[in-house]
């Protein structure tokens, strides 16, 4: 959301600028918020330019292709197109105003969203994901590995996209101060896979399908698996972005071998001080 609000910000900024001039600087502004571009294509269908000097535009549509948002990530392809918009100019200009803020109406877009396999493992070997990931890792598999006050680094994460919506996902757990070339029971690198279907319930809650696990290649009993799959499930429920007056729905989720592609709907309302002053 933050990307389209800067995008609303720099396109209206520009009260006296045509539709060509338009586009042409907002390309530019949606380029400087990613920290490398390979590809990017902007259309702003604007009603005549009084209407537009008023904060309004019929459609806008974005197209990229190997997006980096940061210099570890890189988002194969991002589609957004949106419905018409309309904003208060003069609160979209003031300073320290959330760009929501000056929505006159729900501001309402489409969103396709690919990520490669490939591109996902080449972003798990940098230490700055790596990082998150051990985070992630201790937090939920903790539990399971049960080696008192030991602790593991990340060594060799992978995931890899499999048919029928299904994921796996596989580590290794190295105890710190060990090399990577310390073998036997007091120093080996532990192998922790996770492997499950992804679906979203009613478009908003992530739901594993047939999840299963093992750690030291010993398999985690399903019974076992049940608070993992319920710690995850709530913790990945777009509903909880309605508080914040978005709402967000997942259309589609596609896994096959080669990629990862979202389709989503999102609806933002304007903040309750503007409502108030536009009726």
């Amino acid at each position: 959301m933050e990307f389209i609000t800067y995008f609303l910000s720099a396109v209206f900024g520009l009260l006296s600028t045509a539709g060509f001039f338009v586009e042409s600087i907002a390309k530019n502004s949606i380029r400087s918020q990613f920290d490398r571009v390979e590809q990017l294509q902007v259309r702003v269908d604007n009603v005549p330019s009084y209407q537009l000097v008023q904060g309004k535009l019929e459609r806008v549509r974005i197209a990229g292709r190997g997006l980096w948002l940061i210099p570890e990530a890189r988002i194969a392809a991002l589609e957004l197109e949106t419905d018409p918009v309309d904003v208060n100019i003069q609160r979209l200009r003031q300073r320290g105003q959330l760009p929501t803020a000056a929505l006159r109406q729900p501001l309402q877009a489409g969103v396709r969203l690919v990520l490669t396999e490939a591109d996902i493992n080449q972003a798990l070997q940098t230490p700055r994901i790596k990082a998150v990931l051990q985070n992630l890792v201790t937090r939920y598999a903790g539990a399971f590995l049960n080696q008192g006050s030991q602790r593991y680094t990340f060594v060799n994460p992978r995931v890899e996209f499999l048919e029928n919506n299904r994921l796996r996902f596989q580590v290794e757990l190295q105890q710190e101060g060990e090399t990577q070339t310390t073998d036997a029971a007091d120093g080996r690198k532990l192998p922790i896979r996770l492997e499950s279907g992804i679906a979203f319930v009613s478009g908003r809650r992530l739901q594993l399908i047939e999840p299963s696990a093992s750690i030291d290649n010993n398999e985690i009993p399903s019974f076992l698996l049940g608070p993992l799959s319920q710690s995850l499930t709530e913790q990945f429920d777009l509903g909880q972005l309605e508080q914040s007056g978005i709402t967000a729905r997942l259309l589609q989720l596609k896994i096959n071998p080669d990629q990862l592609e979202i389709a989503a709907f999102v609806r933002v309302l304007p903040s309750p001080s503007l409502q108030k002053v536009n009726n």
